[in-house]
């Protein structure tokens, strides 16, 4: 390209990946020239766009002509973490229909894992121990509730109810959605609880929604509920999560996200005999999945089309 292309700094995947978005966002046309994050030839008026996984802080500052921040995930708390951030750029969380399909079959996977006990299978097996034993209801018998219905939760929301979940959401707005009951605002939050078997957090860090995942509303839940957890580590208060799992209140958890990753080896999570850990690996979508939408997005912006998947700053998410 010449001199007048914008540029696109990338920094995911480290420098050994910068061939990999070169070659994808050629692929899909992307209207930029492609450079990796640490280029020291990089022009800073030059640079429109930036594809960044926790970009170094004050980093984003040095680029005057920065038009927008597109996240390499779904979450922008890595971008957000820069004390120095410019106020003005927009910020675009990477969602895709990669990404709701992917999160969709892992929630469904996971409720399906507790609903068979996944947990004590794993424990068995790992005492070499034979012992048989049957779960008191199928999927069809099953209440899940999904707290937060953004793109990602109502795609988790529509492909439980298809597999049979009775199946509800719960969100800070109204929505609607066949074969989905949907709760709204905090005065909906108990009767979404008690009604839900399977609780799946997929909200997205706020002020109000840190911590949210306590010992109050876990106690609104029927003895012997399930959670999975793949919203945010923030969203749980540990020490209330291992009470109620140790007290019989919450039957088992499926953990992807944690406070701090990789979770540490003294973490309790890893030996709770009621805990399965996965390694925040619920929704990522492929790098020429990932290119594709950041050319669609960057496209979209130069046309002075409206962007999808903004992140709100006043809204939190």
């Amino acid at each position: 390209m010449n001199s007048t292309t914008p540029i696109l700094l990338v920094k995911s995947g480290g420098p050994q990946a910068i061939g990999q978005w070169r070659a994808h966002l050629a692929e899909f046309a992307a209207p930029v020239e492609v450079r990796e994050w640490n280029d020291p030839e990089v022009d800073p008026q030059a640079v429109h766009y930036a594809l960044v996984w926790q970009p170094d802080p004050a980093r984003l500052a040095r680029y005057p002509n920065l038009k927008a921040i597109l996240s390499s995930a779904a979450g922008v708390d890595h971008i957000l973490a820069d004390p120095q951030l410019p106020a003005s750029v927009p910020i675009v969380r990477m969602v895709t229909p990669e990404t709701q399909q992917r999160m969709a079959e892992f929630t469904l996977m996971s409720s399906l894992m507790l609903l068979k006990d996944m947990p004590r299978v794993i424990g068995q097996q790992a005492r070499c121990e034979w012992t048989e034993f049957s779960t008191p209801r199928t999927a069809r018998e099953t209440r899940v509730g999904i707290m937060g219905l953004g793109a990602l939760g109502m795609a988790c929301a529509r492909l439980h109810a298809q597999m049979g979940f009775i199946t509800a959401g719960w969100a800070r707005s109204a929505r609607q959605e066949p074969g989905v009951q949907c709760f709204a605002g905090a005065a909906d939050l108990p009767a979404f609880l008690a009604r839900t078997d399977i609780l799946i957090c997929l909200l997205p860090d706020t002020e109000d929604t840190r911590q949210l995942v306590d010992a109050r509303l876990l106690a609104q839940l029927p003895s012997g509920a399930g959670f999975i957890n793949v919203g945010r580590g923030s969203h749980v208060n540990h020490a209330d999560l291992l009470a109620a799992l140790d007290r019989g209140q919450l039957g088992a958890a499926l953990l992807d996200v944690f406070d701090t990753e990789p979770l540490p080896a003294a973490a309790p999570f890893w030996r709770h005999p009621r805990i399965i850990v996965t390694p925040h690996g619920a929704a990522t979508p492929s790098r020429r999945e990932r290119a594709r939408q950041a050319a669609l997005t960057i496209a979209a912006f130069e046309a002075g089309q409206p962007l999808a998947h903004v992140y709100d700053r006043v809204r939190g998410y």
